[in-house]
Parts: structure tokens; C-alpha cells; sequence
């Protein structure tokens, strides 16, 4: 059992960071579904209100857990850390925009289900997200 536990930890070691991305980001995409859920199903709002405003919530949700879990940024100066976080929202200001955009195109342009299209959106959405934050936002400081 010993040799199986060393297995598993050593290729979670090996790709740690692929791993906690998965888990982080699987968690952020189950928040954003359920807030819009609920947003467009029990509030009743307009889908592209509730898409916006389950990303303003996530986005919360994955600055930090990026941040702390998976990337483990060492930024500790406040200018550092906003500027972190500065890039961290322009990434995914641009990412809610392709989701909008695919949204409007999916459900108004091509007749599909809106959750449907948000699961599909959702996926896209996530890794543009991790490349993005990979290669510019929490890019190791060493190879500047």
C-alpha cells in the first residue's frame, strides 16, 4: 500500500500544478454553473445577466485559488499583487468576453439550449484561462 501511496504522491508532485489547475478550475466551473443557475433559473435574470454576474463572483473565487493553489505566487509588495491581480482580471475580462460573445452566437444566432451552451463555454473558457495565466500572469519571475 506504501509503494501505491508513493506512486500516486510522486506523479501528483510530478504535475502538481496541472492537477491543482483540474481541481480549481473544476470547483470554479461547478460555482460559476450554480450561481448561474440559480441566477437565470431562480431569479429569473436575462442569461447574459446571469452569465456576468456568476463571473464577477467566480472570478473572486479564481484569483485566489490560482494564486494560492495552484501557480503558488511569492508577490507579497502590494504593487506586485495588484498588478497580479490587474492582469489576472484583464485575462479574464477577455476570456468572459469570448463566453459572452460564444454565448450570443450559440444560444440567439444558432438555437441552443443555454446550458448546453454555457457547459461548452465553460470548457473553452477554462483553458484560456489556464494558458493565459501560465504564460503571462503568474509567470515565473526568474525568466523576465
Amino acid at each position: 500500500m506504501k509503494k501505491l501511496w508513493d506512486f500516486g504522491w510522486g506523479l501528483y508532485k510530478k504535475h502538481e500544478e496541472g492537477i491543482n489547475y483540474l481541481i480549481f478550475g473544476f470547483l470554479a466551473f461547478v460555482l460559476n454553473y450554480i450561481l448561474y443557475f440559480i441566477f437565470a433559473d431562480t431569479i429569473a435574470m436575462h442569461y447574459m445577466a446571469a452569465t456576468g454576474l456568476s463571473w464577477v463572483l467566480t472570478v473572486v473565487f479564481a484569483y485566489w485559488t490560482n494564486r494560492t493553489f495552484v501557480f503558488k505566487s511569492q508577490n507579497k509588495d502590494k504593487k506586485s499583487v495588484a498588478a497580479e491581480f490587474a492582469a489576472f482580471i484583464g485575462a479574464r475580462v477577455a476570456t468572459e468576453l469570448l463566453e459572452l460573445g460564444l454565448m450570443y452566437l450559440m444560444v440567439d444566432m444558432m438555437a441552443i439550449n443555454d446550458k448546453v451552451s454555457k457547459l461548452v463555454c465553460q470548457v473553452l473558457v477554462i483553458l484560456a484561462n489556464y494558458v493565459l495565466s501560465k504564460i503571462w500572469i503568474f509567470k515565473d519571475k526568474r525568466e523576465k
